[in-house]
């Protein structure tokens, strides 16, 4: 994984991804946001399984690599990528997955190296299909994103995930 962070792909994340923004709830906890460039965005082997009915999935994780205790909520911010780290057209959808159930917005507390879950999935029958070759993982829908590897058909571009979660979602 890497942190990639231009003028192109900043304005690539909000435009391509702009469905896929997060949401904030209102911040009432006494324990501090956290600041963009300390949650690092990946995908897991964990939730791998998830195939069936030409739908596909996979876990993200969000990891507080900060030195403090902070909060967030929301969905993350989600850009798909060619092999050559051009934009391709995105669409992202917020609730439950194929996979699994949304917990809905709600305030996640992360200690330092403590992570966060959000379920991922997309379909790939071949319609209109844009072949990824990497993902961008904004974890609050800011400009600071990580980009990692996704070499994957996704039909139309369109993505849908869960919102992130301490917990890892349940998948079927």
């Amino acid at each position: 994984m890497r942190l990639l962070m231009t003028a192109a792909a900043a304005a690539s994340a909000v435009v391509l991804a702009g469905a896929g923004v997060a949401t904030a709830a209102t911040h009432t906890s006494t324990v501090p946001l956290c600041q963009p460039g300390t949650l690092v965005g990946s995908l897991t082997t964990d939730g791998t399984h998830q195939e069936g009915m030409n739908h596909q999935g996979t876990l993200m994780r969000l990891t507080n690599s900060g030195k403090t205790t902070c909060t967030f909520s929301g969905y993350a911010g989600l850009a798909l990528e060619t092999s050559q780290h051009a934009a391709l057209q995105t669409t992202v959808t917020h609730g439950s997955t194929y996979f699994a159930a949304d917990p809905g917005v709600h305030t996640v507390t992360l200690k330092p190296g403590a992570s966060a879950w959000a379920d991922l999935a997309w379909t790939h029958i071949g319609e209109n299909t844009a072949n990824a070759g990497y993902l961008q993982i904004s974890p609050t829908g800011s400009n600071s994103h990580a980009t990692v590897a996704f070499a994957q058909p996704v039909d139309n571009g369109a993505l849908t995930e869960t919102a992130w979660s301490s917990t890892k979602p349940e998948v079927s």
